[in-house]
Parts: C-alpha cells; structure tokens; sequence
C-alpha cells in the first residue's frame, strides 16, 4: 500500500455494523409474512437500488412500501423498520478515522438512503459524539444524492474526479467483494473488511 494518500470508507459494516436481516425481519412482521417472503419481494420490486439511486422523496418512499407491500402502518412505524438493520460505531472506529486524517484525506462512499442517513447521524452522535458522518472526512458521497450506486464503476469515477485524486493513491474499504471489484476496475486499490475483523484490524498500524 505504498503511494497511497487517499482513504475511503464505506459506511456499512465498515464504520457502522449493519444486519439487514433485522430489517426484513422487521418488515415480515409487519406484514405477517415469512422472512425470506419479505425478501423475495424486496428483491422484485428493487427496494434497495431505486431508493439508494435518489428515486424517492422520504415520503413517497414510506408509501411505495405501505402499497406494494400492502403494509398497514403508519409513516415512522415503517422508517424503524428501514432502519432496523444498523446497529453499532464502535468509538474506536471513529478515532482511527481521525488519527487518519492526519496523514491522508480521508472520504466515505456509501449505498445509502436518506432515512438510513438520518438514522446512522443519530447513532453515530449518540455512541461517539460525532454528529455527522460529514464531520468524520473530507467528504461523504452517498449514492442517493448522486443517483449512482456501487458496484458500478461511474460513482468511484464521479468521486475521484471531483475530489481531483489519482485512482493509484486511494484505497477503498468496503465488505462486499462486488463492490471492490468495482473499485479495482478503476484503478483503486483496496481492503475487503471481513467480520469479524474490523478496519482497527486493517488501518491500526497507519497511526
């Protein structure tokens, strides 16, 4: 990893642990359905890729839900469920990212939502007293805003580019493998964070 003078995060199970098992749960509950039901319709319907893309307001996101999945409950009823698979930002965590930033810039590309959003900023405030992921980097890039997601490669372009970084000087970590390939594919290099290592396991030898 020599070179490197760029440092970027994902969000899920990088900084904050995640369990989207929990969310499904959540939403089988709702609708009396088994999980992997609830699953199979998430899926069909592309729950995860249209609201990570930007295509809904909060609003009509909480009401494509409540019709295509013929849910009866109110608004935040639902946003908990969204929101049931986050967890925990362990502080130490956050405390690398700053010792980090001393050396390299350091950003944060996550699939991601604004409910999701919301939420992470309260955990994250709540567990470490960090308010925002924002105040965490130089910059976050969240697919929503952007209506690009991982692991196609225009959203690492897009951020590169942007932020003026050379591909060969940044390192993306992420869980998943697809979306390090896409990474790769560009010309970053990268860290696949495996449970249950943690990127104290990976960076705590950078400070």
């Amino acid at each position: 990893m020599n070179g490197i003078k760029n440092i970027i995060f994902d969000l899920g199970n990088v900084i904050i642990d995640i369990d989207f098992d929990l969310t499904y749960r959540a939403f089988a509950e709702l609708v009396g359905k088994p999980m992997d039901e609830v699953y199979a319709e998430m899926e069909r319907l592309e729950v995860f890729d249209r609201v990570e893309k930007g295509h809904f307001t909060d609003l009509e996101f909480v009401q494509f839900l409540r019709e295509k999945m013929a849910i009866e409950a109110d608004d935040k009823t639902i946003i908990d469920a969204w929101n049931a698979l986050l967890l925990d930002v362990p502080k130490e965590r956050t405390e690398l990212i700053f010792k980090l930033r001393e050396k390299y810039n350091v950003y944060v590309l996550s699939n991601t939502s604004n409910p999701h959003i919301i939420e992470v900023n309260n955990i994250l405030e709540r567990q470490t007293g960090v308010k925002d992921v924002k105040d965490l980097c130089d910059k976050a890039f969240y697919s929503y805003e952007m209506g690009l997601r991982k692991p196609g490669t225009e959203i690492y372009e897009v951020a590169l580019k942007e932020q003026g970084l050379v591909a060969e000087e940044t390192l993306f970590l992420d869980d998943r493998l697809d979306n390090l390939q896409g990474a790769e594919a560009v010309g970053i290099k990268t860290i696949h964070v495996e449970a249950p290592k943690s990127i104290m396991d990976y960076l705590g030898g950078w400070v």
